[in-house]
């Protein structure tokens, strides 16, 4: 009786078609994602990309891709490099496509296999008997896209086929409906097909061509320019010293790539800091929230132009200006440095046959060159609160204002004078002295023709010693809106002594809180302009930790400043020099 059901059930469900209308959706195999040719990267990972080659077209001379860029907003720039055919418009949207996949289940495997012979074993009762149907597999009974959009309320969006659970089967007795989660089993007789086709959602991206009265090519040359983050160049140096002036700098970029895939493309590292108007702005083409940044300016050393190692503000002529050389390039031979050139406020250098996946990261040397050093012993005493202000602070805040002001020393630096043909960009930098390794410490950037220095290690055998007392109290010294102020008069004297073997040149700096007068060695005296250090009082700016520790009174800000005091000195071997000087402050 059952049985019979289910073979009325299954004439029944044979007026619903086996499958979506499939026809009306696009292979997936006919699209292709159109090959990138050059990307420009930024340090903080912006990447400016530029697709072009030749695409096929539908049969309405319109090239399709199933790949969509995130840009920034108006940094989207598609391109037609065809003289045959002229851009009319760029459509994004949402397309239903056919995909092939491998089949994992059951109900997939009999997608893949309708029209095979096969042995279908079910379960229908609590009994566990099973059910043996030998026949022919029809298919899985699918209400399409259209159906399903002629039975939805107006602007419901297109919709995917719908798959029902029952399995259709021709049988000796009749076409059978077998519920599909109810198979345990199925034997193939002749032969097993793996992968079925199935439709999806894609996004996809329509360049629609006007081929100007002349007949669609079934290929077409076109290209998209775009702005988005997503491969970031890490910068890094390795300086080794000869220990007589001379340094030799490398240069090594590592390549981090979470964007597309990339092969044979030609990559340009930017130094420089360009301004990215519109960076937390998506363009609309995106059709999706995604983080994207924008670049400005496209590095032109490239096959889009014939320019030379430089970017431009602008980008136009797209047409066969834009083109690329019709012969394919040689086999990949891996990544070629050549050097850069400044254009403008930008630096590049370009690394070409880059293949790198996405989710890969890649080490190239950049740059190698040698340049001058000089060893330099630089030490920066900070200012410490007036003796008024100590009574206000508990014990371990004492403390720790004596260990951050008596303890001070020397950092031995190396000051490395840029007479490269390029900038020094902020990057780690592993410092050498031959073969051994002396410290890893920063590289700040650095134009050519300047200087930087670069901490290497404390300066253990160059000890100091640092003495101050109060001098005098002049009462009554100062009057300001009827109230007076006293002068603390102050004095100082920092003991250095080199205990090295061979002569230093050193640097010292000392800072006091209140007006620096007069210091001995040359050492010169001024006020730090703190009107236009912007929060220099802010605790976690220029001021030292303990400046939030006090509530200071405003008549403080209109009697005292900070002051510096600067000495350059040579010190010989075993030479033992003391530094003097001299400050006052207001109090009330």
């Amino acid at each position: 009786m059952r049985y019979w059901i289910l073979t009325f059930l299954a004439l029944l469900l044979c007026s619903f078609p086996l499958r979506g209308d499939a026809e009306n959706a696009t292979p997936l195999t006919a699209l292709a994602r159109l090959p990138i040719k050059e990307i420009t990267v930024f340090k903080d990972g912006n990447t400016f990309v530029l697709h072009q080659g030749e695409m096929p077209t539908d049969s309405e001379g319109n090239v399709e891709m199933d790949y969509l860029p995130t840009p920034v907003l108006g940094t989207f720039w598609p391109y037609s490099a065809d003289p045959r055919a002229k851009l009319m418009a760029v459509t994004a949207g949402r397309r239903r496509v056919i995909t092939e996949h491998t089949s994992l289940v059951i109900k997939d495997m009999l997608k893949a296999n309708v029209g095979q012979d096969a042995d279908v074993t079910v379960i229908l009762d609590a009994n566990k008997t099973p059910t043996i149907y030998t026949g022919k597999i029809m298919g899985i009974p699918t209400r399409s896209s259209k159906e399903i959009e002629q039975t939805s309320p107006p602007n419901s969006g297109e919709s995917l086929p719908v798959e029902g659970n029952i399995l259709l089967m021709k049988t000796q007795l009749g076409v059978a409906a077998i519920p599909i989660d109810k198979i345990v089993d199925v034997t193939f007789k002749n032969g097993y097909q793996p992968k079925y086709s199935e439709e999806e959602f894609r996004n996809m991206l329509t360049m629609k061509l006007d081929w100007q009265g002349g007949a669609p090519a079934k290929t077409a040359r076109v290209g998209l320019l775009y702005l988005q983050k997503g491969i970031q160049w890490i910068p890094a140096y390795k300086i080794t010293l000869d220990g007589k002036g001379g340094a030799t700098v490398c240069l090594e970029a590592t390549i981090v790539n979470d964007m597309v895939d990339l092969k044979d493309v030609n990559c340009n590292l930017v130094i420089g800091a360009p301004k990215f108007e519109f960076a937390d702005q998506t363009d609309p083409m995106a059709l999706q929230q995604a983080l994207a940044q924008v670049t400005e300016r496209l590095y032109t050393k490239s096959p889009i132009s014939n320019f030379s190692n430089a970017y431009m503000t602008q980008i136009g002529g797209y047409g066969g200006a834009m083109g690329v050389p019709a012969a394919p390039p040689p086999v990949n031979p891996g990544p070629e440095v050549t050097g850069g050139e400044k254009n403008e406020d930008l630096y590049v250098f370009q690394v070409k046959h880059i293949t790198l996946k996405k989710g890969e990261r890649m080490v190239v040397p950049v740059s190698t060159f040698t340049i001058k050093y000089k060893d330099l012993y630089t030490m920066d005493i900070p200012f410490a609160p007036p003796a008024e202000v100590m009574p206000a602070f508990n014990q371990t805040q004492n403390n720790q204002i004596a260990d951050m002001i008596n303890a001070p020393r020397f950092i031995h630096k190396i000051r490395l004078m840029n007479s490269s043909k390029e900038p020094l960009t902020t990057a780690p930098a592993l410092l050498m002295l031959g073969d051994k390794v002396l410290a890893q410490s920063l590289m700040t950037y650095t134009p050519i023709g300047g200087s930087v220095e670069i901490a290497l290690n404390p300066a253990v055998d160059i000890t100091v010693k640092k003495e101050e007392k109060e001098k005098e109290r002049i009462p009554n010294a100062a009057t300001w809106q009827g109230n007076q102020y006293g002068q603390i008069n102050l004095t100082g004297v920092i003991h250095i002594t080199n205990h090295q073997t061979i002569p230093v040149d050193i640097e010292v700096k000392r800072y006091v809180l209140g007006t620096a007068d007069t210091a001995d060695h040359n050492g010169s005296v001024e006020m730090v302009n703190t009107f236009e250090d912007k929060n220099f009082y802010s605790t976690g700016n220029n001021a030292p930790s303990w400046w939030g520790w006090y509530n200071w009174p405003d008549w403080w800000y209109h009697f005292n400043g900070v002051g510096r005091i600067k000495w350059s000195l040579h010190l010989d071997p075993g030479q033992t020099i003391d530094l003097n000087y001299t400050w006052h402050y207001y109090w009330r």
